[in-house]
C-alpha cells in the first residue's frame, strides 16, 4: 500500500493545475493532459511536480505517468485498457481523446511536449468526421496559443516532407500539428508538439522544410564516454517505451532518429514501413522494415551481417553471400561504430544467455535492440531496450552476444 504524500507547492502552482485528473471508481481513471498545452503555465512545470499533479492514487505505481530516464528528463502519459485498470487521457477539457504524451524537460525545466493525439497501432479506427473534429479543435488550441498564424505544410517527399499539417511559430513557443497524407480517408496518425520557442532536438527539427538528421557525423564522435572501468559507450541516446506492441524496431528506429536529430515517431515509422504490432521480428523482417525507412530520412541502411544456417553472413540485395563473419570481426564492427559515435542496430534472440540487469519477465524470441558500448576489458557489450527507465544501460557477454545476434544493422545519417 502507498501511503498519499501531501506537498505544498506555490499557488501560482495550484492555479494551472489544479484539478488535472479524476477516477470515478476504482481501476477505472481518466487524466487532463492540458497543463502541459496551456502557455505559459506549461513553462512553469518542474519534473518534481508531476506527482503532485497526477497523485497515484491507491496504485503501487503511478498509473498515470512512467518515467522513461533516470534524471527524469521525459516521461510518459498512456492510455490503458487493461482488465484490472482502465486510464483515459484527454485535452481540452476532455473533448479530445488521446492516446499517449510525451513530456520533455531540459535542465529541470519544462522543454516540450509531443502528444499523439491519434495512431493506428493504439487506437480504434476512428471516422473521417472524429479525425476533422480532433484536428480543428487542436489546431485552433494552438492558434490561440502561439497567438500567430499558422504556416500550412504539404507532404513532398522529394523534399523529404513525409506529413501533411500546419505549422505555428512565434515568441510564445513553436508547435505543429501534423498527420499522414492518407488522411482522413485512411488516417494512420495525428501528431502534435508544441515546445518553448528556444528548444532544439526533435522540436526544432519537427519545423523544418526538410527531413534529415540535424547534426552531422562529424559531430557524434563527442557522444562517446570511457569509463576507468573500461566501459566506452554512447551517451545522450533519447528513451522511449514501444508498450505492449511489437513495435521494437520501430521504436529503436525511433530512437536513434532523434538521436541524430530527425524527428519522427514509432507510429509514423510503422506506417512507413507497413509494420504489424503483432509480427514476429526475424532478420529479414527488420532488413525489410528499416530498408524501407532509410530513405525518407536521409539515412542510410547498412545489413553489417545477419544470421544464416552457415552462422553470420552478409547480405546483399536479400541474398545470403559471403564467409561467415567471425566472432572478432563482429566485435571489430561493433568497436569501430561505437567509437564514431554510431549506435547500431541489433536483432537477437532475447532469452538465450543471462544479461544484467537480469530480464524480470520470461522473455524469448527475436527483439531489436541498440548496442551502444562495450567493454574490451571484462569482455561484454553495453545495450539498450525500448522498454522504458531502467533499460538504458544494460550488459551481456560479449561472447554470447554473438551467438545471439540474429542480425546487426548500421543506420546513419548521409550528412557529414
Amino acid at each position: 500500500m502507498v501511503r498519499r504524500k501531501y506537498l505544498i507547492v506555490p499557488l501560482l502552482t495550484l492555479i494551472f493545475f489544479d484539478p488535472c485528473h479524476s477516477a470515478e471508481n476504482e481501476g477505472n481513471l481518466s487524466a487532463s493532459l492540458d497543463p502541459f498545452i496551456e502557455l505559459p503555465g506549461a513553462y512553469l512545470i518542474k519534473p518534481a511536480d508531476l506527482d503532485t499533479m497526477f497523485e497515484q492514487e491507491e496504485w503501487n505505481h503511478n498509473p498515470y505517468f512512467k518515467w522513461l530516464t533516470k534524471d527524469k528528463s521525459r516521461a510518459v502519459f498512456q492510455q490503458k485498457k487493461q482488465p484490472n485498470l482502465s486510464v483515459s487521457l484527454t485535452i481540452l477539457g476532455g473533448t479530445v481523446p488521446i492516446e499517449e504524451a510525451i513530456i520533455d524537460f531540459k535542465d529541470g525545466q519544462f522543454e516540450g511536449v509531443t502528444i499523439s493525439v491519434y495512431n493506428r497501432g493504439d487506437g480504434t479506427e476512428i471516422t473521417p468526421g472524429d479525425f476533422e473534429a480532433r484536428n480543428r479543435a487542436v489546431g485552433r488550441h494552438l492558434g490561440q496559443q502561439l497567438a500567430v498564424r499558422p504556416t500550412r505544410r504539404t507532404h513532398n517527399p522529394t523534399q523529404g516532407l513525409l506529413t501533411d499539417g500546419w505549422i505555428w511559430i512565434s515568441a510564445r513557443g513553436k508547435a505543429v500539428l501534423e498527420h499522414n497524407p492518407g488522411a482522413p480517408g485512411k488516417t494512420e496518425f495525428l501528431r502534435m508538439r508544441l515546445a518553448r520557442r528556444d528548444a532544439g532536438g526533435t522540436y526544432e527539427a519537427a519545423t523544418k522544410d526538410r527531413t534529415g538528421a540535424t547534426v552531422t557525423l562529424s559531430d557524434l564522435p563527442r557522444n562517446v564516454r570511457k569509463t576507468k572501468g573500461g566501459n566506452v559507450f554512447i551517451s545522450g541516446i533519447p528513451m522511449v517505451d514501444q508498450g505492449s506492441k511489437g513495435y521494437c524496431v520501430v521504436a529503436s528506429a525511433q530512437r536513434l532518429f532523434e538521436y541524430y536529430g530527425i524527428a519522427c515517431d514509432m507510429h509514423q515509422l510503422a506506417q512507413i514501413a507497413n509494420s504489424d504490432p503483432d509480427q514476429g521480428t526475424s532478420p529479414l523482417v527488420i532488413n525489410e522494415e528499416l530498408g524501407s525507412i532509410d530513405h525518407f530520412f536521409k539515412t542510410r541502411l547498412e545489413c553489417l551481417t545477419i544470421r544464416h544456417t552457415s552462422g553470420l553472413v552478409e547480405l546483399v540485395d536479400d541474398k545470403y553471400v559471403g564467409d561467415p563473419v567471425s566472432e572478432k570481426d563482429f566485435h571489430q564492427m561493433i568497436s569501430k561504430w561505437i567509437d564514431e559515435g554510431i549506435p547500431l542496430l541489433w536483432g537477437l534472440e532475447v532469452g538465450r544467455f543471462d544479461e544484467e540487469p537480469p530480464l524480470q519477465n520470461q522473455t524469448s524470441g527475436g527483439h531489436m535492440r541498440m548496442i551502444i558500448g562495450y567493454n574490451h576489458t571484462t569482455g561484454r557489450i553495453i545495450f539498450s531496450d525500448s522498454w522504458g527507465l531502467g533499460h538504458e544501460f544494460k550488459t551481456m557477454d560479449a561472447n554470447d552476444a554473438f551467438k545471439a545476434t540474429l542480425g546487426l544493422f548500421l543506420l546513419k545519417p548521409i550528412v557529414r
